[in-house]
């Protein structure tokens, strides 16, 4: 077996190494030039703090919304 750094090998393995690099970041530069990124306008949010729901209005809510999805169940499993 011969050591490749007193053959002159280890030269191809650098090159090898160094193109790849540079092909990764040729590839990243033409990802970001031909990438058009849109501008988007920041949203704004409501903070303020409006009435909120008392719990015994939510239960009235779900009991109506159970008794308005009723559904038929199969005959059959299948």
């Amino acid at each position: 077996m011969q050591n490749p750094f007193e053959t002159g090998h280890i030269k191809n393995y650098i090159l090898l190494y160094a193109s790849v690099v540079v092909i990764m970041i040729l590839f990243f530069i033409a990802s970001t030039l031909f990438n058009d990124v849109k501008t988007m306008d920041k949203k704004v949010f409501n903070s303020e703090v409006g009435e909120t729901l008392h719990v015994d209005n939510r239960k009235d809510v779900v009991e109506e919304k159970s008794e308005q999805t009723k559904f038929k169940l199969l005959d059959k499993a299948y």
